[in-house]
């Protein structure tokens, strides 16, 4: 066939997919046996040795090599793409009173319909497919085929054109087509005219494409029905996955139960040398190689299909990796702290007792399998444990039932008196964030992991603080540990050069980039440190509560400040200015090494417990 006028380039990438999609191609390549299409006379005028192999991903990279450029017409791919059209314009119930879903045990244009039922067996042989133009809805003939050809153009992700010299020659040879179509109208199977709705059959097989059409037409009905490239809904995820099944049993005609078995696969194959193959939720297969099989079938489309489907483990009964491994991460709050800065006597208990709270990381879709282990593996130490949190962050897909053994999991450790935190900011699993409310004994929803480890934190806190040492919530100056250490005198002397404020909660108290605005000792609440990240986003680096200081590099160094810290509740502060901390220079030298001093050692306390965080969950600031 000719080069499109759409040229679409070449994939080139030096990755693994590629470099096994080139050794797929060149291990097939030498393959030359089986015959061209010659009862179309236009299919047996093709360059016999094209070859094109293209694999596309749900999220649209596309992988290709060989003759993915070179254009041939759709032929018998087209008929679940019509069918699927069918589906959309009549609804399932309507569309099952026309054509049956069974593997047909007879060649694709058998003049024949199901002895018991009257009608054409699947809508993958010619009288289903006869059946499914004919179910189209439209004013007339041209807006019929029109809505098909924009319908796979959605698919494809370009506009498709139709081969006239292919269609000519259909129109002129296909008498069999004709017969079948006034054997449907006889039966009553179609009440329109049958001359017309098999021209609309023949001009939908005679649509041109690619091999890159192909595979984005493939990876379409592995996303859902939404196309990767163009983002455009092609099709409803109800209807991908009735006309997914039927392409399984039914799509490669009377070697169905072979290519099940070696490819395992949804699949459909033209005569025109084409095949379509679907891995549901990861990708998109197409070959083009013109000679065929005993059956039909692209000889090269299925030697090449069976490899790839063995070496990159595409088989759809294959139990992944992932499902075997849902759980990404676990430790517990020991090991990775919140970014809340705690007391040096609630560091003590969480470094004693945090192995009884522990987080999860769940990863990849959370279908049965993975959900299944993830559950096993939480339950194993559940008796241990006081609080979890299950974060769903990197989960995709997550299945009815993966979320039915959540919430039974959730319930369960109420029962046995564990709390679950849930991290799920995209409510994968149905629930708002203040779906639970804090009181509820199953546990709440966040919308990220540090709070959610901050709330297990206090869970154990709450447990095991020993009674003489309530939190602390609120100081007056003179106890702050800046200038408790001094001696009575100092204390009182230095206790007068800060100015007492009260914050709103949301409040900004040094903003990014701000020049130095004071020495700042937290009485009560707590005050949040944040900076921005890669993402765009606002991330909390730590939130420092009564007891704590911040603002002492600005001061001492005249920088700006680096992030921003905001009252993350009311907050009461106790702020020595600039100015009054560079009379101490002056006036009280002594006084203000041993503040120095009490700053450095806070400090460095407070960067040790922050560098340890970021060395262990990096990846998240």
């Amino acid at each position: 066939m000719t080069e499109p006028e759409h040229q679409v380039p070449q994939a080139v990438d030096p990755g693994v997919v590629a470099r096994i999609v080139t050794d797929v191609y060149q291990l097939c390549r030498a393959e030359n046996s089986g015959a061209l299409a010659d009862y179309i006379p236009e299919l047996a005028a093709v360059q016999p040795d094209s070859f094109g192999l293209c694999l596309a991903t749900a999220d649209g990279r596309v992988y290709g090599t060989g003759d993915v450029a070179t254009t041939f017409t759709i032929q018998s791919i087209s008929k679940p793409f019509t069918y699927a059209l069918a589906l959309a314009d009549r609804g399932p119930a309507a569309v099952a009173e026309h054509i049956d879903v069974e593997p047909s045990g007879e060649p694709f244009n058998e003049i024949s319909l199901d002895p018991v039922t009257e009608r054409p067996r699947n809508p993958m042989i010619n009288a289903g497919a006869i059946t499914a133009t004919a179910l189209i809805s439209g004013h007339d003939p041209a807006q019929k085929f029109e809505r098909i050809r924009r319908s796979f153009s959605r698919f494809a992700g370009r506009e498709l054109t139709m081969n006239e010299p292919v269609y000519a020659s259909e129109a002129r040879t296909g008498y069999r087509n004709r017969a079948i179509g006034y054997m449907l109208r006889s039966f009553g199977i179609i009440d329109s005219d049958p001359d017309e709705a098999v021209d609309r059959y023949f001009r939908q097989c005679s649509l041109d494409i690619t091999c890159h059409d192909l595979a984005l037409m493939a990876a379409t009905l592995a996303n859902n029905g939404i196309n990767p490239v163009t983002h455009e809904r092609a099709l409803s995820t109800a209807l991908t996955e009735r006309v997914l099944s039927v392409m399984t049993t039914c799509g490669m005609y009377n070697a169905a139960g072979d290519w099940v078995t070696t490819v395992g696969m949804p699949a459909k194959s033209g005569v025109g040398g084409g095949i379509l193959a679907v891995l549901p939720g990861q990708i998109g297969i197409a070959v083009y190689s013109p000679r065929l099989d005993a059956h039909g079938n692209s000889v090269r489309g299925v030697a090449a299909c069976r490899e790839l489907s063995r070496r990159l483990e595409l088989h759809f009964l294959h139990v992944t990796r992932s499902a075997r491994t849902a759980i990404r991460a676990a430790y517990s709050v020991a090991e990775v702290p919140s970014r809340l800065q705690r007391t040096t006597g609630e560091m003590a208990v969480l470094a004693e007792h945090g192995d009884r709270a522990r987080v999860y990381e769940l990863h990849g879709d959370l279908l049965f399998a993975g959900a299944e282990r993830a559950v096993h593996a939480i339950e194993e130490q559940a008796a241990e444990l006081e609080a979890l949190v299950v974060d769903l962050r990197r989960v995709g897909e997550v299945s009815m039932i993966a979320i039915h053994m959540l919430n039974e999991l959730q319930s369960e450790l109420a029962t046995a008196g564990c709390r679950v935190a849930i991290v799920d900011p995209d409510s994968k699993m149905g629930h708002l964030v203040s779906s639970l409310v804090p009181d509820d004994p199953r546990g709440r929803v966040f919308i990220d992991r540090d709070s959610a480890t901050e709330w297990c934190e206090d869970i154990v806190l709450d447990h095991h603080r020993p009674t003489a040492e309530p939190a602390c919530t609120s100081l007056p100056i003179e106890d702050h540990p800046v200038l408790a250490a001094l001696s009575p005198d100092d204390r009182a002397r230095l206790a007068k050069d800060f100015e007492v404020r009260t914050i709103a909660r949301g409040e900004a108290i040094a903003r990014r980039g701000s020049t130095r605005s004071g020495l700042y000792l937290i009485l009560e609440g707590r005050v949040r440190i944040t900076f921005e990240g890669a993402d765009g986003r606002t991330h909390r680096l730590a939130s420092l509560s009564a007891g704590m200081s911040f603002g002492e590099i600005p001061m001492l160094v005249g920088t700006p400040f680096v992030n921003e810290a905001r009252a993350e509740s009311t907050v009461r502060i106790a702020v020595l200015s600039p100015r009054r901390f560079d009379v101490l220079t002056e006036q009280a030298p002594e006084l203000k090494l041993a503040l120095l001093e009490r700053l450095a050692a806070g400090a460095y306390a407070q960067m040790d417990a922050a560098v340890h965080a970021i060395a262990v969950r990096g990846s998240d600031y």
